[in-house]
């Protein structure tokens, strides 16, 4: 469902300097699989994201969505794409059935469709207790589920996730992965970006980690585990990124600190 073939991204700085932020990425995802991209910030995760929603252009190698090439065809990929942030990104002045209607004109849907997609959605989510409220009035949680809603709205097969659960309560983070295994038992192909080691060892089926823009590993969990070493998630990431947890966990206190 995913095809990542060879992905760069450079940038070019006032003075000419050229800043490689993405290194060759390669990887696959297959159509009922949540793959995990773990790294630590600035490790190139929202850059590779951004390449596979077209928002950015890579400076070569590309990528296959579900069959098309995001450089050959930005537009049908968006199409087949949901894209989910931890920002919700709404209208705050329009309810979230406003900000659902206005998002699925802007994918060319017919009204009728809209209709249907959004009473499918609100029920599934329980979006109806503030289907009628501005958005300027609901909770983080309340908004992500609209977020969710309208990244669904046309029916996805692929969906990008990057820190979907920043900044949200126990139960709101709960809807947001349920929905997930949802979507991968529905056959949904989903890229997962996380910090939050739990949620990543409890959803993906496959990862990846990168660091300074490049792979390091790829595989599943206890895959990586034995590769590795690691007894732990965490301890697996960083021996992965080039961090010995051990190491750290030795090292000494300054004079004077508290042990």
């Amino acid at each position: 469902m995913i095809v990542v073939d060879a992905l760069v991204k450079e940038y070019t700085g006032p003075k000419k300097q050229v800043t490689r932020a993405v290194d060759c990425v390669s990887f696959t995802a297959q159509p009922g699989e949540i793959f995990g991209l773990l790294g630590p910030n600035g490790a190139g995760k929202t850059t590779v994201l951004r390449m596979l929603a077209t928002i950015l252009q890579p400076t070569s190698g590309t990528a296959v969505i579900d069959g098309t090439d995001i450089r050959e065809d930005p537009l049908s990929v968006r199409r087949k794409i949901g894209f989910l942030t931890g920002a919700a990104g709404l209208y705050d002045r329009l309810t979230p059935i406003q900000n659902l209607m206005y998002f699925g004109r802007l994918h060319g849907m017919h009204d009728d469709r809209i209709k249907r997609r959004i009473d499918t959605l609100v029920d599934k989510l329980d979006i109806g207790r503030y289907a009628s409220r501005t958005c300027d009035k609901l909770s983080t949680g309340e908004k992500q589920r609209v977020a969710i809603a309208r990244a669904m709205l046309h029916d996805p097969r692929v969906l990008y996730f990057d820190e979907p659960t920043s900044g949200l309560d126990v139960l709101a983070a709960r809807t947001v992965m349920n929905f997930l295994r949802e979507c991968r038992t529905e056959g949904r192909t989903i890229l997962f970006s996380s910090h939050i080691m739990a949620e990543v060892e409890a959803l993906c089926d496959r990862l990846t980690v990168i660091h300074c823009g490049v792979v390091t590993a790829t595989g599943t969990i206890p895959e990586l585990r034995e590769r590795t070493g690691a007894t732990t998630l965490e301890q697996l990431f960083l021996r992965c990124i080039g961090e010995d947890h051990d190491s750290l966990m030795n090292i000494p206190h300054p004079k004077g600190s508290a042990k």
